[in-house]
């Protein structure tokens, strides 16, 4: 009898999204047993690179990459696990960089022809100077997911705005015309959009509460839209997913005012709970979490 493949789930991390990524990786490792590999888990520490790394050298056979945020979604990782040749999953260095870097990200999504709001980076200091955009706009750091970190300067505000945690920013504020409307996703299964959902919530903007929250937000699958503006986001999904390289499952996140679409960002590394996104996505399509978990282990692969 062949042995199960053994897979290692890192999860945790140091980011803002610490407890999103233990969220995912413990559900991600029950679904893997369920699958019938052999799974052990890891909780990465930034103070304990070392114990990672005697832990890789049991050499699984493939790692289930759960972080999310820095670290784990920016390059760091997969750059330790291409050195090591051990393969992984979701996308890899470049790509994950790049979709990490909403500057970068969007530069590329312009020269594809995708469309984006319109945007500019400016250092904090110009930031906290005055408006260097008419208001509304968003302000987001350059290098965080999960809405962490961002806030809407609206018309009528009375103070200049301020970043409340700059250690999120560093000296690098992405500044973004707020489009007004509906908030829409598309999940990526290697070249196949799944669906469109809408997410519906009572907050001012799809903050971090709102993402993840008990009730924080509603999620409406299929979205209630036109067919052409349905179809328009899953072909514009899949462009963005190869436009920086992704591979595995990625997540494409739009405004959409009227029927006009604004792709706002890539998620490499999307949350995997049995209610996030893609894995509900998966499911409307008859795709249970635990086939959706064996699908995205059996893809994984190291940078040539």
């Amino acid at each position: 009898m062949a042995m199960a493949k053994r897979v290692m789930v890192l999860m945790g991390g140091w980011s803002a999204e610490r407890e999103v990524s233990l969220v995912s990786g413990r559900d991600c490792m029950a679904a893997l047993r369920d699958a019938g590999y052999e799974v052990s888990t890891v909780d990465v520490q930034r103070e304990d690179i070392n114990g990672l790394l005697k832990k890789l050298e049991q050499r699984p056979d493939v790692v289930f990459n759960a972080l999310h945020g820095r670290c784990g979604e920016d390059g760091c990782i997969q750059g330790i696990l291409n050195i090591l040749g051990i393969p992984y999953t979701h996308s890899g260095l470049l790509a994950s960089a790049l979709a990490m870097d909403k500057a970068m990200a969007k530069d590329l999504y312009v020269a594809a022809g995708i469309p984006v709001a319109e945007h500019k980076v400016v250092s904090l200091q110009d930031f906290e100077a005055g408006d260097v955009m008419e208001r509304p706009y968003v302000a987001k750091p350059v290098n965080e997911g999960s809405s962490v970190g961002i806030h809407i300067v609206r018309e009528g505000d009375n103070r200049r705005p301020t970043i409340d945690e700059p250690r999120l920013f560093g000296n690098r504020v992405m500044v973004e015309k707020y489009i007004p409307g509906r908030e829409l996703t598309v999940a990526v299964m290697g070249d196949r959009p799944l669906a469109v959902t809408e997410i519906v919530t009572e907050r001012r903007f799809y903050d971090y509460d709102a993402k993840y929250a008990d009730g924080g937000s509603k999620h409406v699958l299929p979205a209630q839209i036109d067919s052409e503006t349905y179809d328009r986001a899953m072909e514009i999904a899949v462009r963005a997913h190869h436009c920086v390289g992704c591979r595995g499952v990625s997540r494409a996140d739009f405004r959409c005012d009227g029927k006009d679409l604004y792709l706002l960002e890539v998620n490499t590394q999307p949350g995997m709970t049995p209610t996030s996104l893609v894995p509900e996505q998966a499911a409307y399509l008859g795709i249970s979490f635990t086939e959706l978990c064996r699908w995205i282990v059996e893809q994984a692969e190291c940078d040539p």
